[in-house]
Formats: structure tokens, C-alpha cells, sequence
């Protein structure tokens, strides 16, 4: 997609401009625009019909200017103006993806494995696909929970997605180094280049481009390969240090290293995934615990087109990474939304679970298999899946899994020479309805 530039600033109409800025029948308009931060395509299009459309677009730009903070990368100048919108959404996000006492309730204790790894998943498959990973949700799944070996390209990409995330987020506290990224960048894209000796390297040439998959367009061009070295040191030094003198909120901060590292463009190819798995690691450094058990990619998915010209708003405007900010701030906001309504139907799932309750002598995982089993969401469980399932040995998994054998409910059988499977017995029903009389 072809970007509109903006309008040229006009000095001669600065004196309007300025008058606008304070017209009180304007700020409706003024306050629209902040809102929802607007780039020139759609501001062209609001107000009177009679306004001129460049003075108030300079307006605008007075406006963001006031409370702009710039920031530095190389000889690479960025800016961002965090409106009062932003600051209500961090606000809503520090009191309830934070370490705050009534966020620890949120997911119940004994469940949080579960609900960790499917998150993880669900990141790993969106991310990929993103960039091109071609395969189903379900498939997806089935393969990460029984832990199969990927039997192509994309599966790869998805496999490498999550063990990347998964590690990422288990060494959260570490310091960010060049060698750590370079190792990210190594796990997300193993087994998945065209050329494999690409795989945890800076790029050595500037023959890359990012393309509009659509229009053919180049929508970004990087800086040159001789920056990478300095400029990828000045982005660990930003997530490393914070300045006392020019605070910065972490989410906003974790956003940024999110659109620098793909503004820098350093690999020849995995940018993306490494850009999001990066904002995960800043998220959870800073104490934003529930970013785990975000989706945050899975919302960019359904509207690639969004995420793509956030960062093209950016960069035509100067580097205004406000654009981008108030972008990544509304896909956050979505995907909690997903993950309460997500939350609540498993709470609705875990109550209808209560009626084997009458099973003596079981725990929480094998009234997930008998529930499961009995809706007939899955005709089979093996050990490996259950233990990937809840973050368990296999060892315990297949004891969770043979006990319900030894009770009745599941019999087993040979998926080959040498896995077995479980499958609901000929007497689970009867022994289901026995148990509920209990």
C-alpha cells in the first residue's frame, strides 16, 4: 500500500494554524484526531467542509509537537507524544498485566501452566503465519502438544516460534546483549532460510527491501548493513538503561524495541518474529507477567494491513513512533479482551468438569482427560501430549493416564511398535454415570 505524504508545513500559515489549535468549536475535532491518532489520509477528511484541511493539519502537528520526546539510534532520530488515550490504556494495562494483588487472580494457580502453554502456542502459530507459515490452527497444535517432528517449512517456523518464546520467557531477567539477539534470531529461524548460514548472523549486504506483499511497492528501505553493529548496540543500551532524567513508560519502551529492531531490518530474514519476541522478553523483564498469556500476534494476524502501516505512518511522518504505539496499545487492549473472554469460557468448562468430582481418588488432569474424552474433543490422548499439555514429566502423564486404565474408564491402544494410546473404554459411560450419583 502506497502512503500519502503528509502536507509540507506552511510558516505563512502558522497564525492559523495556531488560532485553530484554540477554537473551542474545534476541539471536538482536535480531540478526535488525538484519540485515535490520526495520519494525514484520514484527517484530510474530517471537519467542516469549509476548513482549510492543511491548517488544520498543521494544528495537529503544533499540538503533538508540545509534549514530543525524541530519541536517538545512530544518527537515526525517532519521536513519540504519548496523548491522554495512551496514558488510560497504560494505565488500565499496569493495573492488570502487572504484579498488582488483584491481577494474581486472574488465572487460578493450578491452571496457569495450561492456559501458559496454550497462549505460547497460539503466539508461536499467529507469529509464523504472519510470515508466511501455511498450516491450520489445529494442526498447529496437535503437532506442538504431542511434540512431532515438523514435516515442513512451516511447521518448522512454528516449532521454532515456540520453543523461542518459551525460553525467552524462562530467561526473562537477563541483560540484553548483541549475542543474545543474534541467539534469538538463531532458535526463531533454524531450519527455515534459504540459506542457512543466514541463520543468527547479521545481514552483509543492503540488498534487502521490505516489500508491500500486495502492491509490490517497497514500503521500507533499512539503513545500510555497515550501521548494524552501532545501532544494534545503541538498542540493547536503550532496553538496559533507563534515563531518570527522561522517564519512559516500559510498555511504551518495549514498543519501541519492538519497531527499531524491524526499522534496522539486521537480519536477512526473521525480522519480524525477532521484533515480537523481543517486546514478550521486554514485557516480562519489567514485571508485565500476563503478556504471556497474550495473543498479541494473533490480533495483528486478522488485520495485517494495520500492523503494516503503522510502521509506514511512522516513518512517512518523520518518525513519529506514536502511530505505531497507539497501534500496538489497541492490539494489546484486543488481546486481553480475548484472554478474559478466553478465561471465562474455561472457567464455564471447568464447572461443567465438576461432575466427575464424584470420581474418587483423581486429580484436576484426569478430569480434564474424562471431560475431554466425554465431549468428544478428542478421541485420543498420549502421554507426551498430556505432559506437554500441563508442563508434567511423561512419566506422569502416563501414570495420570493408566490410572483412569486401572479405574476403567480408558483402554489403551498401540499407535505404533512402540507408542500407546489412550481412548475411552467400552464401560466409560457406565462408569460415568455411576460416578455422578456419588
Amino acid at each position: 500500500m502506497k502512503i500519502e505524504p503528509t502536507p509540507k508545513l506552511n510558516p505563512e500559515k502558522l497564525a492559523d494554524a495556531l488560532l485553530m489549535l484554540y477554537d473551542p468549536n474545534i476541539q471536538p475535532l482536535f480531540q478526535k484526531i488525538s484519540n485515535e491518532y490520526l495520519y494525514w489520509d484520514k484527517v484530510k477528511y474530517l471537519g467542516p467542509k469549509d476548513i482549510d484541511k492543511e491548517v488544520l493539519w498543521q494544528a495537529v502537528k503544533i499540538q503533538r509537537g508540545l509534549n514530543a520526546q525524541n530519541i536517538r539510534f545512530g544518527k537515526h532520530t525517532f519521536h513519540f507524544t504519548i496523548t491522554k488515550y495512551m496514558l488510560a490504556l497504560l494505565h488500565d494495562f499496569d493495573m492488570n498485566l502487572g504484579g498488582s494483588l488483584g491481577t494474581k487472580n486472574i488465572i487460578p494457580s493450578t491452571d496457569k501452566n495450561y492456559y501458559l502453554i496454550s497462549s505460547i502456542m497460539e503466539e508461536a502459530i499467529a507469529s509464523s503465519q504472519m510470515e508466511g507459515a501455511s498450516t491450520t490452527r489445529r494442526i498447529a497444535k496437535d503437532m506442538l502438544r504431542k511434540q512431532l517432528k515438523p514435516k515442513n517449512k512451516s511447521q518448522q517456523m512454528i516449532v521454532n516460534n515456540y520453543e523461542t518464546i518459551s525460553k525467552i520467557s524462562k530467561n526473562s531477567n537477563e541483560v540484553f546483549t548483541t549475542e543474545s539477539l543474534l541467539d534469538i534470531h538463531r532458535s526463531i529461524t533454524s531450519k527455515t532460510l534459504d540459506d542457512p548460514e543466514d541463520e543468527g548472523v547479521f545481514r552483509k549486504n543492503d540488498d534487502i527491501y521490505v516489500v508491500d506483499g500486495i502492491t509490490g511497492h517497497v514500503a521500507h528501505t533499512p539503513p545500510t548493513y555497515t550501521e548494524i553493529d552501532g545501532l544494534i548496540h545503541d538498542l540493547c543500551d536503550f532496553a538496559n538503561n533507563d534515563d531518570s532524567d527522561n522517564f519512559i513508560h516500559p510498555i511504551i519502551k518495549g514498543i519501541i524495541i519492538h519497531f527499531i529492531l524491524a526499522y534496522i531490518h539486521p537480519f536477512a530474514d526473521g525480522n519480524g518474529r525477532t521484533a515480537r519476541s523481543l517486546f514478550y522478553w521486554y514485557m516480562i523483564k519489567k514485571g508485565y507477567w500476563l503478556t504471556e498469556y497474550l495473543s498479541i500476534s494473533r490480533i495483528i494476524y486478522v488485520n495485517k494491513k494495520a500492523y503494516e502501516k503503522a510502521y509506514q505512518y511512522a516513518e512517512s511522518d518523520g518518525n513519529d513512533l506514536s502511530y505505531f504505539i497507539q497501534y500496538h496499545l489497541d492490539v494489546m487492549k484486543k488481546a486481553f479482551e480475548e484472554l478474559k473472554k478466553y478465561l471465562q469460557r474455561k472457567i464455564d468448562e471447568q464447572q461443567n468438569i465438576l461432575r466427575f468430582v464424584g470420581v474418587l481418588n483423581i486429580n484436576e488432569r484426569q478430569r480434564y482427560v474424562l471431560k475431554t474424552i466425554s465431549d468428544s474433543k478428542r478421541t485420543i490422548f498420549t502421554p507426551k501430549e498430556l505432559a506437554t499439555q500441563f508442563n508434567i514429566s511423561t512419566r506422569t502423564a502416563r501414570t495420570d493416564l493408566q490410572e483412569l486404565v486401572n479405574m476403567g474408564y480408558l483402554s489403551t491402544t498401540n499407535l505404533n511398535k512402540r507408542a500407546i494410546g489412550y481412548i475411552k473404554s467400552s464401560r466409560f459411560e457406565e462408569l460415568l454415570q455411576a460416578s455422578s450419583k456419588q
